[in-house]
């Protein structure tokens, strides 16, 4: 379990970055797996939510997480009847209190915001592709439509994979620099020709692009910290058949 100092000021705030540690699952899910999209079985994943639900102290059927895609797509919860649980999308915005919203990521950068002014929260995933398609820019234009300015935000970045250990090819190399060419800060050669690549950083910038400064990172890397963390990297060198997600949950009291 892993916090934010940012966070944990603000009293009517709960929060929590997961580690893998301390649940039901077995095998290559061992041992709080959070994905119901996985081949766990099903009623250790379940266990494990319910774990997660009593420690952010909130109902079981309260905790809302989602069918994620690497999209762009921002779900609002505006009143207690639109809460729906998997939905499909990769970030979810509400002002409602005692709803803990959750993201899972096995290497994806998870990110948790609070707008304290507003008592706005919300939460993303954002791998390199819901990045790149704008996932992030639409969560803030979604806050900002409910009048939050960014200048408030405080956004806390969690484990995620680090750049010495995020090795791509140059097809993902253009892709992210098509986007703008000055996203070339972001990878280094290495000695197979091949790149790496600074999803973190990526991230950070496009934060930080859009006004955003008060900003946390959690920095430790999911492929390196094996008893830690699930990685979808780290699960292909083994060559296993699938792979764990960790939770991040957020809730507002």
């Amino acid at each position: 379990m892993f916090f934010s100092k940012k966070l944990k000021k603000f009293k009517n705030i709960k929060h929590c970055f997961f580690s893998r540690k301390n649940g039901f699952s077995k095998g290559i899910y061992e041992s709080l797996n959070c994905g119901l999209g996985s081949g766990d079985i099903k009623e250790d994943v379940l266990k494990n939510l319910e774990i997660v639900s009593k420690k952010m102290n909130c109902k079981k059927e309260a905790l809302i997480t989602l069918n994620q895609k690497h999209s762009n797509h921002v779900v609002f919860f505006d009143t207690p009847n639109s809460i729906k649980n998997k939905l499909s999308g990769d970030a979810i915005v509400t002002k409602i209190t005692n709803v803990g919203i959750g993201i899972l990521t096995a290497d994806c950068v998870p990110i948790l915001l609070y707008d304290p002014k507003n008592n706005i929260i919300g939460c993303i995933h954002s791998g390199w592709k819901g990045a790149l398609n704008g996932i992030i820019e639409n969560t803030i234009k979604k806050l900002n439509e409910l009048n939050s300015n960014n200048k408030d935000l405080i956004v806390a970045i969690g484990p995620c994979i680090e750049k010495e250990n995020y090795e791509v090819k140059i097809d993902f190399y253009q892709k992210i620099i098509n986007e703008n060419q000055q996203n070339k800060i972001f990878f280094e050669k290495n000695t197979k020709n091949n790149y790496i690549f600074d999803l973190r950083a990526y991230v950070n910038k496009k934060l930080l692009n859009l006004g955003i400064k008060n900003i946390e990172n959690i920095k430790m890397d999911t492929f390196s910290n094996e008893k830690t963390f699930y990685s979808f990297r780290r699960s292909c060198r083994y060559k296993e058949k699938d792979y764990g997600r960790c939770i991040s949950v957020i809730i507002m009291t």
